[in-house]
């Protein structure tokens, strides 16, 4: 019988950002759904205030009874709520250039500033030139022009007003840290993060420190490697898919 998997996509992306992996998952071995996150896409109305209990709800309620869990970047924020909530259901968990979140609380409270500003700037400035302004901010800067174009296309299948709501409700800087609960993770994790992408690898690394069952992959890319490398994040789901040339 088919695995499930459930993947969770990045702050202002859509279900529509995994359309690449999921091309590449065999349909006899997997069965994956993609879901929208509250705010995003088809659930853009979804209840307000937008939580991190609010989401891992969202996602158990839309999920089979078992499942392997793939999160990217707040996607996989989501997904360390999600497994901690409910473990005996995820089988396996895959992060891509994710994080447990900001210990210091002095970094975590600029960090929620900064998110504040960026909500208030959404809900006035047009939203494409939001979406300009986070597309070239250093993170992505090295990204291929087709990912970008890509992203792009994604982010415009969300409303501005519903992403200001997101980062209000679950940006890194209103995240608490969940480092103190790797180690109650006792499923396999993989940990994967684009070799450009350095300030990942070493949470990466951290994370795999701390989890009983973890390994580190990297691979080409940067931090946005459902888009730029779907076929790594493929095999990080499925280890019998062959390595392409890029």
């Amino acid at each position: 019988m088919p695995e499930n998997v459930v993947l969770l996509h990045g702050f202002g992306g859509t279900r529509r950002a995994w359309d690449g992996v999921m091309g590449l998952l065999p349909n006899e071995r997997y069965r994956p759904l993609a879901l929208d996150l509250p705010g995003h896409g088809d659930v853009a109305d979804a209840s307000r205030p937008i939580s991190f209990a609010g989401c891992t709800e969202h996602v158990l309620a839309a999920s089979p009874e078992r499942f392997a869990l793939c999160g990217y970047s707040l996607g996989g924020r989501i997904a360390l709520h999600v497994a901690l909530a409910a473990p005996e259901r995820v089988e396996r968990l895959v992060l891509v250039s994710s994080t447990a979140g900001i210990e210091d609380l002095a970094e975590r409270a600029r960090r929620r500033a900064s998110e504040h500003r960026l909500a208030d700037y959404l809900e006035h400035a047009p939203f494409e030139e939001f979406i300009e302004r986070w597309r070239t901010q250093p993170l992505f800067a090295e990204d291929p022009p087709d990912v970008g174009a890509l992203a792009r296309e994604d982010q415009r299948r969300n409303r501005p007003d519903a992403l200001a709501d997101v980062l209000r409700g679950v940006g890194t800087g209103e995240m608490q840290p969940l480092w103190n609960r790797l180690a109650e993770l006792s499923m396999p994790v993989t940990i994967l993060v684009g070799e450009r992408d350095m300030k990942f690898q070493a949470l990466g690394q951290r994370m795999v420190e701390l989890l009983p069952d973890a390994e580190l992959t990297v691979v080409p890319g940067g931090h946005g490697l459902p888009l730029e490398n779907p076929a790594a994040v493929a095999r990080a789901l499925d280890q019998r898919i062959k390595p392409t040339m890029r």
